[in-house]
C-alpha cells in the first residue's frame, strides 16, 4: 500500500512539473519574440561581419599570411597578418589562399555582430573553384536591417 501511494505522489509531481515547464515556456516566448530559426529577435540594428575565415577539409585556415619582417636597428618588426580584407562600408570580403588549395571544399566562417544572423545559412562546404564572388546577407538582431556581403577568393601566384 505504501508503494502505490508513493508512486502516485511521484507521478503527480511529474505532472505538476511538466505543467509548470509548459507555462514558463509559453510565457517566455510571448515576452521574447523569436524568428523562424528559433533565434531571439532583439532591438539591435547593427549589421556587419567582424571576422571571416576559410577552412579546408582539415578545418584549418587556408588563408595566406604576409611574411614577417624582422626588426632592424632603425625599424621595428612587422608581424605577419592574414590576407583578409573586410570592408564594412562596401560590404565586401576579399581573401587570398595559397596556390594548390582545394577550392571545391572550403568552409566559410563568419563572425557577426551580436544578435545578427546570416542568410543563406552555411550548412557545409562551399565550392569556390570557379573563383566567382559569393554573396551572403547579414541580418540585424531586430531583423529589419539587411546588408549583402560579397566574398571574393583569389589564389596566391
Amino acid at each position: 500500500m505504501f508503494k502505490n501511494s508513493s508512486m502516485k505522489k511521484y507521478s503527480n509531481t511529474k505532472i505538476v512539473a511538466a505543467l509548470l515547464l509548459v507555462l514558463v515556456s509559453v510565457r517566455c516566448s510571448h515576452d521574447y519574440p523569436i524568428d523562424e530559426d528559433g533565434l531571439l529577435i532583439t532591438a539591435r540594428t547593427s549589421c556587419y561581419v567582424s571576422n571571416f575565415d576559410l577552412l579546408g577539409t582539415d578545418f584549418i585556415s587556408v588563408i595566406t599570411s604576409t611574411t614577417v619582417i624582422p626588426a632592424t636597428p632603425t625599424t621595428p618588426a612587422v608581424p605577419s597578418t592574414r590576407n583578409v580584407v573586410i570592408d564594412t562600408t562596401a560590404q565586401t570580403i576579399s581573401v587570398q589562399v595559397a596556390l594548390g588549395t582545394d577550392l571545391k571544399n572550403l568552409y566559410p566562417q563568419f563572425t557577426l555582430v551580436t544578435d545578427a544572423k546570416l542568410n543563406p545559412k552555411i550548412t557545409g562546404k562551399t565550392d569556390f573553384s570557379d573563383l566567382a564572388p559569393r554573396k551572403w546577407t547579414v541580418i540585424s538582431g531586430n531583423r529589419k536591417v539587411r546588408k549583402e556581403y560579397t566574398v571574393t577568393v583569389t589564389v596566391q601566384q
